[in-house]
């Protein structure tokens, strides 16, 4: 006899194959800091998260201010306005690669791929609009659909011919910049049109002051609506949820950040159109990755990739997916790279580009074990590296002194990780 397959109701958190009536990663998050508990106040709900490895974004925001406090000391010039708002545009480009290896990470993979795509979206771009004459916007969307592609191609791969994705990546790596320089030629270099719609997307400014002030005031409101309606989201479901005072906290600090780096902004050209389409695309994904069935898959994946099959979760369609959101942030970034330059030649995507980008990612507290992260991650972790290579420039030290730091700070941020996993094992969480 025949038996009908159905498939088994998909899990509700990002757990290790948890079903839906199990307490989630985040509950358990929310009881080691105390959630629900209600009268914590912020030193103990920090000292029980520092115990139980649950520090989330704490050490890389510590850190982010000792490098700018050495920096400034150092130099006046390094928190001025020009150099900070200058920073904002920096970051954006291996930002947006970031993001994308946030997605693959939290599988527990790795891509070393995106360097290249990102130079070979450049590329494209830089020929089909240049030296074929194609009108900026199709070739822009061609550019960023070859990054998809290309995803597609690597993740298919990987889950269906089971290909291991550093072994997948690396040839990647090697044949995407090999295309990258068969299209460029023998020139090498594509000068892009200063005036056109690439260049502007790094050289555009708000210069409105209502425009950085608005965006602040927005982005705030937004932060304490979402929490409030999951705080009572989660007491109506009877869950751990993180008590009014921390969201108070948490506001608060978010309004002041946010405000003063609009006074900053304001003090030199205004609001970056980079800046924000970068935290737009923060903003999305991170409501992709955690307020989707979607990202629960990814979570569910990176905790047990078994469990999640059992669970009747296609992991090869998964798999294949973020590797495609990978290749497309690849080419986003790209385009903004060679935005900043205003042209594609053969160093783009080059250079200490990939290691950026996956740093950045660990850095700002994306596990290498798959299972934790957000694209917040991204934005911390580039805001670390880029602020290391602006001081050093400054600074007028050698480049080998960034890579000795940034390789220094990348070692703090995986033995952290470890740390933090050893102590949620202690706890029973891992």
């Amino acid at each position: 006899m025949s038996r009908t397959w159905m498939p088994r109701k998909q899990p509700r958190t990002g757990a290790r194959g948890a079903g839906a009536g199990a307490v989630t990663d985040a509950d358990r998050r929310q009881l080691a800091s105390g959630g629900g508990a209600g009268g914590q106040n912020p030193l103990e709900i920090l000292k029980r998260r520092f115990h139980s490895g649950e520090l989330g974004s704490v050490p890389v925001v510590l850190g982010l201010l000792v490098v700018w406090i050495i920096f400034e000391s150092l130099n006046d010039n390094f928190l001025s306005p020009r150099n900070l708002s200058n920073l904002s545009v920096d970051i954006v480009g291996p930002g947006m690669i970031s993001i994308g290896v946030v997605f693959v990470l939290l599988l527990g993979e790795i891509d070393l791929s995106v360097g290249s795509v990102s130079g070979l979206a450049a590329a494209v771009f830089a020929v089909l609009s240049v030296n074929h004459g194609m009108p900026e916007a199709p070739a822009l969307l061609l550019a960023v659909l070859g990054g998809t592609l290309i995803g597609a191609v690597q993740g298919f791969f990987l889950a269906k011919v089971g290909v291991p994705a550093f072994v997948v990546t690396l040839a990647g790596l090697l044949g995407w910049n090999g295309l990258m320089l068969y299209l460029l030629g023998a020139s090498g270099t594509v000068n892009l049109d200063e005036n056109g719609l690439v260049a502007g997307l790094t050289s555009h400014y708000f210069t409105n002051v209502a425009a950085a002030y608005g965006l602040a005031a927005l982005g705030t409101a937004a932060f304490l609506l979402a929490s409030y309606r999951d705080v009572r989201r989660r007491r109506a479901a009877g869950v751990p949820a993180r008590p009014m005072s921390e969201i108070v906290l948490r506001t608060a600090v978010l309004a002041v950040i946010s405000l003063a780096a609009a006074w900053v902004l304001n003090q030199f050209l205004g609001l970056p159109l980079a800046l924000l389409i970068f935290l737009v695309m923060l903003v999305g994904l991170d409501q992709v990755l955690h307020r989707t069935p979607y990202g629960r898959m990814i979570f569910a994946l990176g905790g047990s990739v078994e469990a999640a099959r059992r669970t009747g979760l296609h992991v090869s369609l998964v798999r294949i997916s973020v590797f495609m959101i990978s290749g497309t942030m690849a080419a986003i970034g790209g385009l903004f790279l060679a935005s900043r330059v205003t042209s594609a030649s053969q160093t783009s995507g080059s250079g200490n580009l990939l290691m950026d980008a996956i740093a950045a990612a660990v850095i700002g507290g994306t596990s290498l074990f798959g299972g934790r992260g957000r694209t917040w991650s991204a934005l911390l972790g580039v805001l670390v590296i880029q602020s290391i290579a602006s001081g050093v420039a400054l600074m007028g030290i050698q480049t080998a002194v960034q890579f000795m730091i940034t390789g220094g700070v990348l070692l703090i941020a995986v033995v952290i990780d470890s740390l933090s996993r050893r102590a949620q094992r202690a706890h029973g969480r891992v």
